[in-house]
């Protein structure tokens, strides 16, 4: 499997950010950013997981393996969105709750 250079491009001009503010939010230096663009680096395969998670994409994607941009799996961390962290762990214990919040969200997507 190799990074696809051209997907991470992608990916940034989908959330209409430029290079130094993907950067940023990949917490790395703008040149070392540029050289995963450009195709003079690879990430490692931790970073890549870390691009995908934080362009809210897959790993997949930017392997090459699915021409699908959505993430597949999102993480979710009791320090960043505490709510929503209790409500996931709640509906894990509880299916019923799963359910009627189900039917709920079909209410509200009405």
């Amino acid at each position: 499997m190799h990074f696809i250079p051209e997907r991470l491009i992608s990916l940034r001009q989908s959330l209409g950010i430029n290079k130094a503010e993907a950067a940023r939010k990949l917490n790395i230096s703008a040149m070392g950013y540029g050289r995963y663009e450009s195709g003079e680096r690879e990430p490692s395969y931790q970073m890549t997981v870390f691009i995908a998670q934080t362009f809210n994409s897959s790993v997949d994607y930017l392997y090459g393996n699915t021409d699908n941009k959505n993430a597949t799996i999102l993480t979710i961390s009791s320090d960043d969105e505490p709510d929503l962290f209790f409500l996931v762990q709640s509906i894990r214990k509880d299916k019923h709750m799963l359910e009627r919040l189900l039917a709920y969200a079909n209410e509200l997507k009405q």
